[in-house]
């Protein structure tokens, strides 16, 4: 597995999750017990991992993501 994104927004992580579940796409998340074993201060990630074959797709998924996010700031 290889990393798609380092994060420690909740909101985007699940978001993130359900889409790639909704496209097919297997993913896992590491360092979630140790992110919330470290409080609130989010000095430790989350990664969430998906399989190399599926990676173009899964980024085609983040970008659909990251330009949801800029269009609620703007």
């Amino acid at each position: 597995m290889v990393e798609l994104i380092r994060t420690n927004d909740p909101v985007m992580l699940s978001w993130l999750l359900a889409a790639l579940a909704e496209n097919n796409i297997d993913s896992d998340v590491l360092d979630a017990h140790t992110s919330i074993m470290e409080g609130s201060i989010s000095a430790i990630p989350r990664r969430l991992m998906v399989r190399e074959a599926d990676l173009i797709r899964a980024r085609r998924v983040l970008a659909e993501a990251e330009a949801i996010a800029r269009a609620d700031r703007d």
